[in-house]
């Protein structure tokens, strides 16, 4: 019988000390200003960043020869469970998507020149980047239905596309896009993976979508327009009619990274609630004392504790080599599920203040809600995990 002990090494705890010390003395303290104005000075979040840096925690999850941590996923679970629980923290510690998916693939698949050019920049936080995928015309569950184009005219690709809820795409200097090249492969070999500088002529940013979550002034959702872009076919990222498969080695992390801060955001509205609910008084009693407050805190820490659980065992198969797919796609319905539902009972314990900004909650409660359509709907993730539970015991449905 297998036991998986997630207990910090020594090298571990020391990581998440320093961790903790940036967040109390620099992360945290920034908060105030934040929620009160909806954004936070840009010379702020980079006094905050070269804070990070000093302490060697900047961008933990690249290897150590690209400069992070390179210390295995487990660890950069345990990281982003305090690093989860301030919106600031991610791009404080350079861990904010979409740069840390495009670094990885970059990191894994780029050429020389691409990492001097783009990465090297990207992972040092002086120019910020995009993922191209999404389209407004077709099902984003269902990417093989992609109708961007990149067609091959001598040594340049030409692009013509329509892409939308491109995150950050506004302040990238470069966006990494999933084009169909071959529209006569298989469709899981179709499309290509292109970098494109976004000031390339064709390159349009048409508007910021308005969403629920706007990001608390952390980044932007994008709508953008590819016009007979023209890029050097150097700026192919990894081989031709391999944009799935790559997208895939850029996905899998991504959505386990979300999970891992989910954690630092429940507990956050876990601690928040149950201290509303041990001061407030009404009817001359305290919050607390009413069953149903103890329903919402017993359900919450179980659900809690749940969902650690299951992230930290995805993690732990991701370090070990082993396929972790199903756990993966597993933790990403089940972890938005039980973040939504945590975040909602503390801000109902909150009442007026709870839906006012004078908490994290309610920002809390928007990205909740994202979290269950991001990186795949719950729908699908539920699918992806039933028809691997069948194939594992040996039938299909």
């Amino acid at each position: 019988m297998l036991v998986y002990d997630f207990r910090p090494t020594p090298e571990q705890e020391a990581v998440l000390e320093r961790t903790r010390a940036i967040m109390d003395e620099h992360v945290y303290p920034a908060e105030a200003e934040f929620f009160r104005t909806g954004t936070l000075p840009e010379e702020r979040m980079k006094a905050i960043q070269q804070a990070v840096k000093e302490a060697g925690l900047w961008a933990p999850h690249m290897p150590r020869e690209a400069g992070g941590l390179g210390m295995g996923m487990v660890t950069l679970a345990l990281m982003n469970e305090i690093l989860g629980r301030s919106p600031l923290a991610p791009r404080a510690f350079g861990t904010s998507a979409p740069d840390t998916g495009n670094q990885e693939i970059l990191w894994m698949f780029g050429t020389p020149e691409q990492k001097e050019r783009f990465l090297k920049p990207n992972l040092a936080g002086e120019i910020d980047s995009c993922f191209a995928m999404t389209e407004p015309e077709v099902s984003g569950s269902d990417p093989t239905t992609i109708r961007t184009r990149a067609v091959r005219d001598g040594d340049h690709w030409v692009i013509n596309g329509h892409k939308w809820f491109i995150t950050n795409a506004s302040r990238s200097a470069f966006a990494i896009v999933m084009a169909v090249t071959d529209p006569g492969a298989p469709p899981h070999q179709r499309a290509t993976m292109i970098i494109v500088p976004t000031d390339t002529p064709g390159f349009r940013i048409v508007r910021q979508i308005p969403v629920m979550d706007d990001g608390g002034g952390l980044g932007t959702h994008d709508e953008i327009v590819l016009e007979d872009c023209r890029v050097p076919v150097e700026n192919t990222l990894g081989p031709v009619g391999e944009g799935f498969r790559i997208a895939q080695a850029r996905l899998g992390p991504g959505r386990i990274t979300h999970a891992m801060r989910w954690i630092g955001v429940m507990n956050r509205s876990f601690e928040l609630m149950v201290r509303r609910a041990l001061t407030r008084e009404t009817r001359g009693q305290k919050l607390a004392e009413f069953q149903t407050i103890q329903n919402f805190v017993a359900d919450s820490y179980a659900e809690i504790q749940a969902a650690r659980l299951l992230t930290l065992y995805a993690a732990w198969r991701m370090d070990q080599g082993l396929d972790a797919r199903k756990e993966i796609s597993l933790i990403k319905f089940f972890g938005a599920q039980v973040l939504h539902r945590v975040v909602d009972r503390a801000l109902q314990v909150h009442g007026a203040l709870g839906y006012s900004r004078d908490t994290p909650l309610e920002l809390f409660y928007r990205e909740a809600r994202a979290a269950r359509i991001y990186d795949g709907p719950d729908e699908v993730h539920r699918v992806v995990v039933a028809r691997r539970i069948f194939k594992e015991l040996g039938g299909q449905p």
